[in-house]
């Protein structure tokens, strides 16, 4: 800000204000691109006002996020360049004014990535349609809970929606898939589990969803924590829930997105007191597995071509294994950067500017691979927990699903719950959708924020039937 004063001061000094005015009114609007991060698209608002001083000021908009109205730090303006710093988030953007005032193409820097950002000024702010999302009021009860995760001593917090009426109602707590979630598990401009939450106790089921450690009201560390840390939280709020005087004891269970749906399991094969478990897309592979499947078939819809997919193949296996064979990262780190700079410099099929933007972000993606839950989530694998589940389960899974392939993980799934002796499960797989369980097109992470589907109708029904028909 004092930047921003020193510059203005010497501006009235050599200039009329107006024509500072006037240049920065050339930028005042809101403008809209689309960030390229590998197989997503992500839409970056930018939205620049000017105050009474003839300041200018800067919001950023992530639609695709569910974000609006994020302040930044700083918003300079030289000719036909503006640069733009959110130090909150580690980013900035540097963009040229095009001839006709309609465009701006620059490049926004974030976490120690690169990418083209190119705007075009929006005639009205865009608005999303989320047919799904309900609004109140609300024909239930919806109330703000915490609960205490006695191991950790962390306390989450959360809302706990009931149906109307006297109870015992069925209960089931959701679990979000991997990345920090808030309570809706708000992502790609949709919040799924608000919808499910609404849609279930409608249905005279009640729901527990809780933000994430670290996330929203609930405290801890997000970034320290491993997918067995997440299943301690779960297993934390059921506990919770089969206590509440309103619940029935004898049908409460866990209902998992992703990642989730390997918690679930986890849950249920150490703790009999779960009645039953509902796997939203849940893993029945390892976690390397799952991340070399998804990367092959995101890479073939998106376009890539099969012999880059498979050199990237062999060129993921290589850094994993390595992380696989070292857990100490100051001994692991020397190694996997050797493996980095090798299959980008040795790659046949990336240009020399991608070859320079890859190295820039080498240590980022070190960083995040050697992170506790990466490690821990790699060399995962559900088929113990699968083994041990007694309880009674439906596994869903959409047949469009390019992140956790259906066949690959229902299969597994199936075989494990049956070597268990598991008499009262179901394996379900829903036509044509989508890893958020969205009717989609090719099922490609790309199109999760263009589509106006939340969830699709017949998995919420799917889930409703499960838990209303508990066999006692």
């Amino acid at each position: 800000m004092k930047m921003l004063k020193y510059f203005l001061i010497m501006s009235l000094t050599f200039f009329p204000f107006v024509l500072i005015a006037q240049q920065n009114q050339r930028f005042v609007g809101s403008w809209m691109g689309k960030l390229n991060v590998g197989a997503i698209e992500l839409r970056l608002g930018i939205n620049l006002k000017t105050d009474s001083t003839g300041l200018i000021h800067t919001t950023l908009d992530s639609p695709d996020q569910n974000a609006y109205g994020l302040k930044t730090d700083s918003t300079n303006i030289n000719g036909n360049i503006v640069t733009i710093e959110a130090k909150n988030m580690m980013a900035r953007f540097v963009g040229t004014l095009l001839a006709g005032d309609s465009a701006i193409n620059g490049t926004w820097s974030q976490g120690g990535k690169i990418f083209d950002l190119n705007l075009k000024k929006l005639q009205r702010p865009i608005i999303i349609n989320r047919p799904q999302e309900p609004k109140q009021p609300f024909p239930y009860k919806s109330e703000e809970v915490k609960f205490t995760n006695i191991k950790a001593n962390i306390e989450l917090a959360g809302t706990l929606t009931l149906p109307q009426g006297e109870g015992p109602f069925p209960a089931v707590v959701l679990v979000t898939g991997s990345g920090p979630q808030n309570r809706d598990e708000t992502l790609m401009g949709h919040k799924p589990f608000l919808v499910i939450s609404d849609f279930l106790t409608r249905h005279g089921i009640a729901v527990l969803r809780y933000d994430d450690r670290g996330i929203g009201k609930s405290k801890g560390s997000f970034s320290l924590a491993t997918s067995f840390d997440f299943a301690d939280d779960a297993e934390a709020g059921f506990m919770w829930l089969k206590q509440q005087p309103l619940i029935d004891k004898n049908r409460t269970g866990i209902a998992g997105h992703s990642e989730g749906g390997l918690i679930a399991p986890i849950v249920a094969s150490r703790n009999k007191n779960v009645d039953f478990i509902i796997l939203i897309a849940g893993t029945g592979v390892s976690g390397e597995d799952i991340i070399l499947a998804q990367a092959q078939l995101i890479g073939l819809k998106s376009g890539g071509s099969p012999e880059a997919l498979k050199e990237n193949d062999l060129f993921s296996r290589k850094l994993y294994s390595a992380i696989k064979k070292e857990p100490n990262n100051d001994k692991a780190i020397p190694e996997l950067t050797k493996i980095y700079e090798e299959g980008i410099d040795n790659s046949k099929f990336l240009d020399d500017k991608v070859k320079v933007l890859q190295k820039k972000q080498m240590n980022s993606l070190l960083l995040q691979i050697t992170s506790p839950w990466f490690r821990t989530f790699l060399q995962l694998d559900p088929k113990p927990y699968l083994l041990k589940t007694k309880c009674q389960v439906l596994a869903m899974n959409g047949t469009k699903d390019l992140q956790v392939p259906c066949d690959l993980n229902l299969n597994a799934i199936d075989k494990y719950l049956k070597l268990a002796g598991n008499k009262h499960y179901k394996i379900l797989k829903i036509d044509g959708v989508n890893h958020l369980f969205q009717h989609c097109e090719k099922g490609i992470p790309a199109e999760y924020s263009a589509i106006e589907e939340t969830f699709a109708p017949e998995a919420l029904n799917a889930m409703s039937d499960f838990i209303l028909h508990l066999k006692k």
